[in-house]
């Protein structure tokens, strides 16, 4: 895959050992080339290391095993999933998942990825619809257009959204950025 395609969560192959995207930003700056300054993380180490990759380079993705599963909870143990087939159950650390967490409600499904046979990571869907469950009440008179507020969702994620989006509301937003996509109905 190229290398501006990479996104949090994903697992890649870098150096020999599996690294997994903890952050990707892509970067345009003035007259140079275009490139995707990322966080990894040794999912062998557990170290954290800054790279930055050209943005039409060729980044080799780490060949997983996914199973469709469903997030359960989280407690001081980690994060539980179970396989919707067998009903087996896993657990999978924070330091594992990292933020993709953030995205994920009690019962959602989700794709999880295995490499040997142990978990190594989930695969998020483009977007995810949270609810608010904090954010000030809109400002008379502001337009609407213009304003941004910060707002709780339930899974303690914030984000900056529309003045008109209130508590109690669907919304949709990005897994790639975290930025606000759209109220949903």
């Amino acid at each position: 895959m190229k290398a501006n395609r990479l996104r949090p969560g994903v697992i890649i192959k870098f150096e020999g050992e599996l690294w997994r995207v903890f952050e990707a930003m892509h970067q345009t700056p003035g007259n140079l080339r275009a490139r995707v300054q990322c966080k990894i993380k040794s999912l062998r180490t557990g170290s954290m290391k800054d790279y930055r990759f050209r943005s039409e380079e060729e980044v080799e993705r780490a060949h997983l095993d996914q199973k469709q599963m469903q997030y359960l909870y989280a407690d001081g143990a980690g994060f539980h999933f179970m396989d919707t087939d067998t009903f087996d159950q896993i657990v999978m650390s924070e330091e594992t998942l990292g933020d993709t967490m953030l995205y994920l409600v009690a019962e959602s499904k989700i794709t999880v990825d295995f490499h040997e046979g142990s978990p190594v990571g989930i695969e998020l869907p483009s977007a995810v619809d949270l609810k608010v469950v904090e954010t000030p009440p809109e400002v008379r008179g502001a337009t609407a257009g213009a304003q941004r507020k910060p707002a709780k969702l339930e899974t303690g994620l914030v984000v900056q959204v529309p003045a008109f989006i209130g508590e109690g509301e669907m919304i949709r937003v990005s897994t790639e950025d975290g930025a606000y996509m759209e109220r949903v109905k």
